[in-house]
């Protein structure tokens, strides 16, 4: 695929890649992507995958306090 051009489909799995690293807890910079559109698909990704990873965990401490 040339640099310019992208479809829904790779969107979409631009957007899952990057979803699973971010719920994974890995760091923004695993994204494998160069074309721009493709690297903002898998950052919007990244960061709806992370911020449900972050609310998880927040989730568990507060679990662990009250049983504490």
């Amino acid at each position: 695929m040339s640099e310019t051009e992208w479809t829904l489909e790779t969107l979409n799995k631009g957007y899952q890649q990057g979803y699973m690293t971010g719920l994974a807890g890995k760091e923004r910079s695993e994204c494998q992507f160069e074309n721009d559109v493709l690297i903002a698909a898998w950052e919007a990704g990244w960061d709806d995958g992370a911020s449900q990873y972050q609310r998880s965990l927040d989730e568990r401490n507060r679990s662990s306090m009250k049983s504490a």
